[in-house]
């Protein structure tokens, strides 16, 4: 029976393994770890297994709302150019190891996913064959297939929830905090969450968990104001909570300086990877210039990675910014020209087939741009819809690689011939620091991750997050029976994590008479006007678009300052119920992430990604100083970061991407 608002009943138990999160890496694990189970208990080692999400599996994670298109599928393309092409999207720094590991098993997910039900789309002809059958998806890119993908989510969480068995699920619990062991301070033992339903407060311990909680939205501003307002690109769940979690645990976290702002169709925050790929459709200033033409020579100013056949995402952001800056604005996607182009050599059936491939774009997997369109009367052959690039999100599995330091593969192998060697297959050589015997731990003992929190990794999307899911699933079973005989003991005490996750209860239980409106208070703050303090710091004085995505040294000792105040201030946020609850654990995670965010940007004296963002009194790339990662380690008994630079080894041949 579940206790009171204020005195929740407190729920212990004893796992071997925890896969906190619901999304896509979650369900990798989930569906992944049985026969490894299985394979343990051959062996006399009975691991019990637990999965917590603070959501419902089928609607958790970045593809809640579904998706149009699976972003990672490499068909009969080589590992090694999937390596290169992560690489050049993220201005040169990410590990080749992860990225090759994970171009090598991503198709697996892919043919599960059409075995599980989901629709791919097939060439004329190959309808109805399997792609692992050899049948030809229909291609909205090199990297990209198209799919109908609202129920996307779906399918997958009911394999994960088959694979795993739902007696070893529990949804609609957060997870907020991690406990290190009491004997090993860099090793992992225990996690304690609450319900977002009941009166209870969960604790875990543990030999290994998997830390799946997503990437990081609202710690920006957003576009989206008034009645728009909460409206992102990214899912607004994303907290920040893989981030602020590992670091806390003293996890070593790498590039979190980099941030991701797509474009994006303006107010809806509608997909635009169809349109230009599948549609084949040009962004275009106010008076129908391409500014990826005129504006071409802004890339000579970034060698090489201007010279890549496909400049990065930040450099064609880097473009159109120009074009707004000078007033050239507003920018819109030829959806008229794009159309008519591809209705030239159709039939009036094909043609509606075309319109109405254009509006399941967004009905597949953002039903707000549809509203946008219906809303005010546009229709795609007819009218251009304004672009805008968005407020910035943290994230490891789309075009950013911000995450965490972890361990890479241990079996790639080295050239076997000249033949190979030649085509730049990755060496087995690897970097020292670059692996410590488990796939996807990170620099703390038992503590995995995967998807959004694998960082120096991007480009891995919905179908990449699944297989490394997998990849951490086998390499936790393989930790615990190395360990089978390590007993985890908190160095917390569980009353002590009560109090404190606790805490904005008591705020508001000892205080809430004080004023007649409830909302109004001295001795507290809602989670939601702590939030928007933190995305007005943010916003103004860490690049968010107010200031066209430009900071520099002065402005962030400002953002230090303010951040320092309003991690006093949340200290004073309450909680008038469970929702508010889980509202002011986000903002601690949030608050955490940002402080990452803006110390690495800080610390990095360069503009690696120009359209991300700007160091304005460093605005420029520099290659002999930067061309590294950044990593940190925070220090959770004195709350100081600790930012250091980590060598950049090329492992595959770059040199075929530039022109």
């Amino acid at each position: 029976m579940a206790g009171e608002f204020g005195n929740p009943e407190i729920v212990e138990e004893e796992v071997d393994i925890l896969i906190i999160g619901g999304g896509m890496g979650a369900c990798g694990a989930a569906y992944e770890i049985g026969p490894w189970l299985d394979q343990a208990k051959k062996q006399g080692i009975d691991l019990k297994v637990k999965l917590v999400d603070k959501a419902a599996m089928e609607r958790s994670g970045a593809v809640a709302q579904g998706l149009s298109a699976i972003n990672t599928y490499l068909g009969e393309q080589d590992p090694a150019d999937y390596a290169r092409m992560v690489s050049n999207d993220l201005m040169g720094i990410t590990r080749d190891d992860l990225a090759y590991d994970l171009g090598r098993h991503v198709d697996d997910s892919v043919h599960l996913f059409e075995e599980w039900g989901l629709p791919i789309w097939k060439q004329p002809g190959d309808e109805g064959k399997p792609l692992v059958e050899g049948g030809k998806p229909v291609r909205s890119g090199k990297w990209q297939i198209m799919i109908n993908g609202e129920s996307y989510k779906w399918i997958v969480a009911e394999a994960a929830k088959k694979g795993l068995g739902t007696g070893r699920i529990q949804e609609h619990v957060f997870i907020v905090k991690l406990v290190n062991d009491k004997n090993d301070k860099n090793r992992i033992a225990g996690a304690i969450g609450f319900s977002v339903r009941e009166h209870k407060i969960y604790v875990y311990t543990f030999k290994a968990c998997l830390l799946v909680a997503g990437g990081c939205v609202n710690i920006f501003r957003p576009r989206s104001v008034g009645e728009g307002m909460g409206r992102a690109w990214y899912p607004v769940w994303n907290a920040g909570s893989t981030y602020a979690m590992a670091a806390e645990a003293g996890a070593e976290l790498t590039m979190m300086e980099n941030r991701f702002v797509p474009t994006r169709f303006k107010d809806g925050y509608g997909p635009v990877g169809a349109w230009f790929l599948l549609f084949k459709a040009k962004a275009v200033n106010a008076f129908g210039e391409v500014y990826m033409d005129t504006n071409k020579e802004l890339l000579n100013d970034y060698p090489p990675y201007g010279q890549a056949a496909v400049p990065a995402s930040c450099l064609r952001n880097h473009l159109m910014m120009k074009e707004i800056r000078e007033g050239r604005g507003p920018i819109y996607m030829d959806t008229v020209s794009a159309l008519g182009k591809l209705a030239e050599t159709m039939t009036p059936k094909e043609i509606k087939r075309l319109e109405a491939e254009a509006w399941e774009d967004f009905l597949d997997m953002c039903i707000g741009q549809a509203g946008v369109w219906a809303g005010e009367n546009i229709e795609p052959e007819k009218k251009n819809s304004e672009l805008m690039p968005t407020e910035p999100y943290l994230l490891g599995s789309h075009s950013g690689c911000c995450g965490i330091w972890v361990s890479g593969p241990t079996d790639v192998g080295a050239p076997t011939d000249e033949e190979h060697a030649d085509a730049g297959k990755i060496p087995s050589h690897l970097p020292s620091g670059w692996n410590w015997g488990y796939r996807s731990m990170t620099t703390v003992k038992g503590l995995f991750t995967a998807a959004d929190g694998v960082g120096a990794s991007g480009h891995k999307f919905s179908s990449g997050s699944h297989a490394e899911g997998r990849l951490a699933a086998k390499a936790m079973v393989q930790f615990c029976m190395d360990n089978k005989d390590h007993k985890p003991e908190l160095a917390d005490s569980v009353a002590d994590l009560v109090n404190e996750i606790y805490r904005p209860v008591r705020n508001f239980l000892e205080n809430k008479d004080y004023s007649t409106a409830i909302d109004v208070n001295p001795h507290y703050i809602t989670p939601k006007m702590l939030q928007f303090r933190l995305q007005k710091v943010m916003d103004e004085y860490v690049a968010g678009v107010s200031t066209m995505y430009q900071t520099n040294a002065k402005m962030m000792e400002v953002a230090e300052q303010k951040l320092e105040m309003l991690k006093e201030d949340a200290l004073k946020m309450r909680a008038k119920d469970l929702h508010e609850l889980l509202r002011a654990w986000e903002n601690y995670h949030r608050i955490l992430t940002a402080e990452a965010h803006m110390k690495h940007i800080q610390f990095r004296e360069e503009s690696r990604y120009p359209g991300f963002y700007y160091r304005m009194d460093y605005n420029f790339i520099d290659e002999e100083n930067w061309k590294c990662f950044v990593n940190s380690v925070y220090d959770k008994e004195t709350k100081t970061w600790n930012c250091f630079k980590r060598a950049h080894v090329d492992i595959v041949d770059k040199s075929k991407l530039f022109k």
